[in-house]
């Protein structure tokens, strides 16, 4: 009796030292299992099957997917179970219930730390949901809990300095898609590099999310100017490339929950939706009047690119390679493999040049083309899907980022900032009526070609 009390001081001693430290306090999801290992999920009692749910709904949100998508996960891992799942989905935070055959229930309330971007573990946890969907649940306790924690542990699939030459890559194109031409080429690229790697490095120290933006901004921005003037020393270019300056930041573009947001909205998940939309407001507001006080402190003021001077065929052809090269650095930012970039590259290569060409060489307003791109990156991305499986979220965002209009969004704030109240309003209009058309061309994308997605219920 006596070795009986010591072990359960011991136990009690051990569950208290190993209790969680953060501020988020992290969740021991194999404390929640008295099971063993080799017992059947569907035999388990309904603590542990719901358990199961909400950890895979916890780990799809952390991956930056929308609430449509966590809950049809969350769904199909309870009906496997025998349950009903009814859940209420955030940016950040989660709660659901989950109900037996014989009417009880278990409810929890779960949040994240922070939120992210992961395509590849998004990609890995869409087919570990269709393997259990297809196995019936069949799975033990043991089998379910490794492969969760296979994928959870997975680290970053890129080192710092390779997400620095992706967001380099992608703002290249970025600024020659805005008419920038090689030296604004050429500083953003570097831009681009130096403030995404600080962005990388602070992130990976778990720095808070607005220390992180205001810093990669203006190391962005004063990196393009260094590089500016080191180019000038042996070339004499003109100032007035200078104004690509902004180019260097479009890495900060928070395009998942931007798109995100509106697709949860149109499938009323109000919450998960209104949430995301001020988070990447948030990121907005706080890049553009960081980027503004860099521009005040340099003396930098933003124009209009001087002209390229170039043939349409020639152009056009300039802009494929562009927006591939945009769309596959921003992919590889939300760690993407390669296969998966590279098809993202190639769609959003083809919606964005038929925006750009429909803008320039049509009555159609920007706005329009923009719907119009975003559906055809949906519908392609549809087509794609049934070939190779990837999760469509992972290929049609990456795709339209490109289209998001950061340059829009900067010189709003600019003349704001200076008082200039009418050029302000003009270019948030134009960038407002951009940012709500894209999410629009998704949705009619999505409608068009899921089933699924077009039912209310």
């Amino acid at each position: 009796m006596k070795n009986q009390d010591k072990n359960e001081r011991v136990n009690k001693l051990h569950r208290i030292h190993n209790l969680s430290h953060h501020h988020h306090m992290r969740i021991r999801w194999q404390d929640f299992f008295t099971s063993d290992n080799v017992t059947s999920a569907k035999d388990a009692n309904l603590a542990e099957r719901s358990v199961i749910v909400g950890h895979i709904g916890m780990m799809l949100l952390s991956y930056g997917t929308g609430a449509w998508r966590v809950r049809s996960a969350m769904n199909t891992i309870a009906r496997s179970l025998d349950m009903t799942c009814s859940a209420d989905i955030g940016l950040v935070s989660l709660e659901y219930t989950c109900v037996d055959q014989d009417g009880h229930s278990y409810t929890q309330a779960l949040s994240l730390p922070s939120t992210g971007v992961n395509t590849t573990k998004l990609d890995l946890m869409e087919k570990f949901v269709n393997e259990f969907k297809e196995d019936k649940g069949n799975w033990t306790i043991g089998q379910i809990h490794n492969r969760l924690s296979k994928i959870s542990q997975m680290k970053a699939a890129y080192m710092p300095w390779q997400v620095a030459l992706a967001a380099g890559l992608a703002c290249a194109g970025f600024i020659f898609l805005l008419g920038g031409g090689i030296f604004e080429v050429i500083c953003a690229f570097f831009g681009a590099c130096a403030g995404n790697y600080v962005r990388r490095k602070m992130g990976d120290r778990h720095l808070t999310i607005l220390a992180n933006i205001t810093v990669a901004v203006a190391v962005a921005c004063c990196v393009y100017v260094l590089v500016f003037y080191l180019i000038r020393l042996f070339y004499p270019i003109s100032l007035r490339h200078l104004d690509g300056y902004i180019g260097a930041c479009l890495f900060v573009i928070p395009g998942f929950p931007f798109i995100t947001s509106g697709l949860d909205i149109s499938k009323l998940d109000m919450r998960s939706g209104l949430e995301r939309m001020a988070y990447a407001v948030m990121i907005i507001v706080v890049a553009t009047a960081v980027g503004w006080v860099t521009a005040l402190c340099l003396n930098l003021h933003p124009q209009d690119f001087l002209p390229l001077n170039l043939n349409p065929t020639l152009l056009t052809s300039f802009r494929l390679v562009a927006s591939f090269c945009g769309v596959f650095g921003f992919s590889i930012m939300f760690n993407s493999h390669p296969k998966m970039a590279a098809l993202a590259g190639i769609i959003g290569a083809v919606a964005n040049t038929l925006r750009l060409s429909l803008v320039d060489w049509t009555v159609i307003p920007p706005s329009a083309a923009a719907f119009l791109g975003a559906l055809l990156a949906g519908l392609l991305a549809s087509l794609v899907r049934k070939k190779v499986g990837y999760p469509r979220i992972a290929i049609t965002v990456p795709s339209i980022v490109i289209m998001v209009p950061g340059l829009y969004m900067y010189r709003s704030m600019f003349n704001l900032g200076l008082a200039s109240i009418n050029a302000g309003a003009l270019w948030a209009t134009k960038a407002l009526m951009i940012v709500l058309c894209l999410p629009l061309g998704l949705i009619a994308a999505r409608i068009i070609a899921d089933k699924e997605w077009r039912h209310a219920g």
